[in-house]
């Protein structure tokens, strides 16, 4: 017999608003992807170092879509390095980080990918990994947990 969806879960649509706190992003526009088994943001000057013996990452965010006025500077400890395959086919190693993100009232802890995702639309996917058991994703709709103002979206600091 099939599995039925829990109807109780929140439901969200392709495209919703999230906040990445520990990384200093109040507001960004993440595609919800059931395609893709993990998350990933987009980022700039991506660097690996050492610190305290252990693996971190430095890098940029640009939050807002189309606009590299707002930067956030970010500096992290990495989970781990893995192998990942784009939607095209192709396998690159990524740096992977723990972190929590903030949708509709919920947060929780996520692995995010680190990539240089220049033609894609969006500066976040966020894969089913992230949203199973949490929410249902009704794929013909956006933004059921709302908009921030643009105000909000730019005021990032």
């Amino acid at each position: 017999m099939p599995k039925r969806a829990n109807k109780d879960l929140p439901v969200i649509g392709w495209r919703e608003w999230v906040s990445l706190g520990e990384l200093g992003i109040q507001a960004i526009k993440a595609k919800v992807d059931s395609g893709a088994r993990s998350s990933s943001l987009h980022v700039f000057e991506l660097e690996d170092f050492e610190r305290d013996g252990a693996q971190w990452v430095r890098f940029t965010v640009h939050p807002v879509q189309r606009n590299d006025e707002v930067e956030i500077d970010v500096e992290f400890p990495v989970l781990e390095y893995r192998s990942v395959r784009s939607s095209s086919g192709k396998a690159s190693v990524r740096p992977v980080i723990e972190t929590h993100i903030s949708m509709m009232g919920q947060t929780w802890p996520i692995e995010i990918t680190l990539a240089r995702r220049d033609k894609m639309r969006f500066r976040m996917l966020l894969g089913r990994q992230a949203f199973r058991g949490r929410f249902l994703l009704d794929s013909g709709a956006s933004y059921y947990g709302g908009k921030p103002s643009r105000a909000a979206r730019k005021n990032q600091t």
